[in-house]
């Protein structure tokens, strides 16, 4: 079990595709007790705590906020960032010493014309990529995340040779999920949101780069018609644990959320041999598209 807290959703990226939206404008930063108190709460020595946002290492108590979660003697201890501030090794070197034991990253593009186009950050593509060396010279347990937009889904071979090359531990392509601004917006559905069957065979491309070159991969929030049965044992919703999400004062249960309407599943779907084990996709994405393109896999 894990637990994932929301500790702010300022970020010093200012992503097109970001699920948060335009949470940064009106949300609450999370205060340093609040968090502490849900550290304190929900302490287990099984138990994980991701923290993430937002972006949380933009916080001035992150590096007291992850010493505290080391005292109260979590399992693993891991930080979601856009990785800009990993730039900064002796930022690493504080992280580690507070108690960080795994690092996720993301990276949208082998590109700074891409990343950087995608992230509207001027030279964020240098400081996450920097960041990522920095925390490989130091031995860190790295897993990246690459947002799959219309954008850069060509571009996705490219990353993960990039990633190889580097050697993280892991890294996972997720399909994007839609926020209320964008999908409002037909202009920005028709620029960032892709088709399933567009993006298939450059996501089993760029998982087979790095399944060749021995890095475990995934996907997130592909069902299962959606890629050829070889890379069905590449899809994180089979590995990912049972997780808690704190975003506001209320604690959510993730699977559960997915069930209850964050993902969908169609009328065909019922004919599937997965069904009871696919969460199908996003309901954003359903919603606007329809369940046409998703075929059941024939028992």
């Amino acid at each position: 079990m894990r637990i994932d807290i929301k500790t702010n959703f300022q970020c010093n990226n200012c992503c097109k595709f970001c699920i948060q939206g335009d949470k940064r404008l009106h949300k609450p930063n999370k205060t340093t007790e609040e968090i502490k108190q849900i550290l304190k709460e929900n302490s287990d020595e099984s138990c994980g705590v991701v923290f993430t946002g937002g972006e949380v290492t933009i916080r001035k108590d992150i590096f007291e906020i992850v010493s505290f979660a080391k005292k109260c003697r979590y399992k693993s201890i891991q930080i979601q960032s856009n990785g800009r501030m990993f730039f900064y090794m002796d930022f690493c070197k504080r992280l580690i010493d507070a108690g960080v034991s795994e690092f996720a990253p993301a990276i949208h593009g082998s590109t700074k014309k891409m990343h950087d186009g995608l992230t509207r950050a001027e030279g964020s593509f240098e400081q996450t990529l920097q960041g990522i060396l920095n925390l490989k010279k130091l031995k860190q347990r790295i897993i990246t995340n690459t947002v799959i937009t219309r954008i850069n889904y060509k571009d996705l071979p490219n990353i993960a040779k990039l990633l190889t090359e580097i050697g993280v531990n892991q890294y996972q392509f997720a399909f994007m999920h839609i926020n209320n601004i964008i999908q409002e917006d037909k202009a920005m559905v028709e620029e960032l949101v892709p088709r399933y069957k567009e993006v298939k065979l450059l996501v089993e491309q760029g998982l087979q780069v790095g399944i060749d070159g021995g890095l475990l991969t995934m996907v997130e929030a592909f069902p299962y018609c959606t890629l050829n049965k070889e890379y069905h044992k590449h899809i994180a919703e089979n590995f990912i644990p049972e997780t808690y999400i704190f975003e506001d004062s209320k604690k959510t249960n993730f699977k559960k959320m997915k069930k209850q309407g964050a993902k969908l599943k169609g009328e065909s779907c019922k004919e599937c041999r997965f069904y009871k084990k696919c969460e199908g996709p996003w309901s954003d994405y359903a919603e606007l598209f329809g369940f046409n393109e998703f075929k059941p896999i024939k028992k």
